[in-house]
Order: structure tokens, then sequence, then C-alpha cells
């Protein structure tokens, strides 16, 4: 524990670029999902969808390692000089928007297909129909495993050290063997122990959080579909 109250600094400066590199790659993820699950799902072109549910399922059937590697060894080569931090968060992103795009995808494709005519004659245009009527239901239904995607994501910013990002575990790694050569002592039990900790920290309340909406979401829809059931049995069509 001292090693740890030594190097306190070092190890919050990690922890600090471990969580901007979840939040930022969180909210690139939302981003990528909203525009490419939105297109998906709304156009009829198949030459728009193609292309996207093909980017879709490349970039979560390639590991995620993989992808960050390609970006911070080819990326380069091509002209585009990235640094640890932009490759891992490029990465990330990537991967992260393309389970998100599944996300959003799945949601509004959920819908009931006859809310989107019954919408359109009534005259609403096709942007009012998604942003009035989609929309705050879609979300309502992907929170949960929105929730869950930020969990992964911060676990998933370790890969960054493999390409030299100084975020915690990496900093961790850089205490441990600073002082096996200084000291000529083993403190990896001790400093990956408390690693292990502190992601179990980060991480569980996120998890919790996602099942909580989950039990949430799944009691809403179980006392939706009995609303319009009166004692006697009829069924009352809303």
């Amino acid at each position: 524990m001292s090693l740890i109250l030594e190097n306190w600094r070092i190890l919050l400066s990690g922890l600090w670029a471990t969580l901007q590199i979840g939040v930022v790659t969180l909210i690139a993820s939302i981003a990528i999902g909203l525009v490419l699950g939105v297109t998906v799902s709304m156009t009829e072109r198949r030459w728009i969808r193609a292309p996207i549910r093909a980017a879709v399922e490349l970039l979560r059937a390639v590991p995620l390692i993989v992808n960050v590697y390609f970006i911070f060894f080819i990326a380069p080569q091509l002209g585009v000089a990235l640094s640890a931090y932009m490759a891992a968060v490029v990465g990330l992103s990537l991967w992260g928007g393309a389970n998100a795009t599944e996300i959003v995808r799945g949601g509004l494709q959920a819908l009931p297909r006859h809310q989107r005519r019954s919408a359109r004659a009534l005259g609403l245009r096709e942007w009012e129909v998604f942003l009035l009527i989609l929309l705050p239901q879609a979300i309502r239904s992907v929170l949960p495993s929105l929730a869950g995607l930020l969990t992964l994501l911060i676990q998933s910013t370790t890969i960054g050290a493999l390409v030299g990002v100084p975020e915690f575990l990496q900093m961790s790694r850089l205490i441990v063997e600073r002082t096996t050569v200084m000291d000529g002592i083993d403190p990896s039990f001790g400093v990956y122990g408390f690693v292990l900790v502190v992601y179990f920290l980060l991480c569980t309340p996120l998890t919790w959080l996602s099942r909580e909406m989950e039990r949430r979401l799944a009691r809403g829809s179980a006392g939706q579909s009995t609303a319009g059931v009166r004692p006697t049995g009829v069924v009352v069509l809303p």
C-alpha cells in the first residue's frame, strides 16, 4: 500500500487518461451509432445500407486490438500521423460506433412498423416522425445496452497500454517495472491487485445501472401489456 501512496499522482494521471478515453469514445460511439443506425433503419436505398452494414460487420468481427494496431501502425504510412492516444481513441470509437449502430438499429426496428406509416398518413414529415415518435421510444429501449457499452469501452481502454498510451494500466506497469529494477523487488501482486479493485469499482456501478434499467424497462413493458386488459378478460384496444 505504501508503494501505491508514494505513486498516487502517477496513478491518478493514468486513471484520468482512462476516464478521458472512455468518455470521448462513448460520445463518438453514440454519435456514430445514431447517424449510421438511423440511416440503416430509415433509408430504403440498398446502395446506402449495404456499405454501412458491411463496415459495421467488419469492425465487429475484427478483434479490437487488431483494429487499434492497424490504425496505430498503418495510418502514419498513409500520411496520417496519429499519436498513441489518438490511435486508441479512433480504434475504440470505430469499434464502439459499430456496436452502437447495431444497438440503435435494433431499437428502431423493434418498434411497431405501423407507427411510422400512421404518422406519415397524418401528414408528418419523415424527420418529424423520427424525432417526435420513433426516437423517444427507441432511446428508452437502448439505454441499458448503451450503459453496457460504456462498461466495455472503459474495460477496453487497457488496450491503449499496448501502443504506449499513458492510461491507468500503463502507469501501473511502469511503477512495477521501475520498482523491480531500482529496488530489486517485484510489487506486481499489490499494484495489479489495486488496478483490479479500481476497475471493479469503476465498472460495477455501470453494470448495475445497465441491469437496473433493463429491469425497469421489462416492468414498464409488462405494465403496458396488461394496462389494456379489464378484469373480465376483455382487451381494450388503444
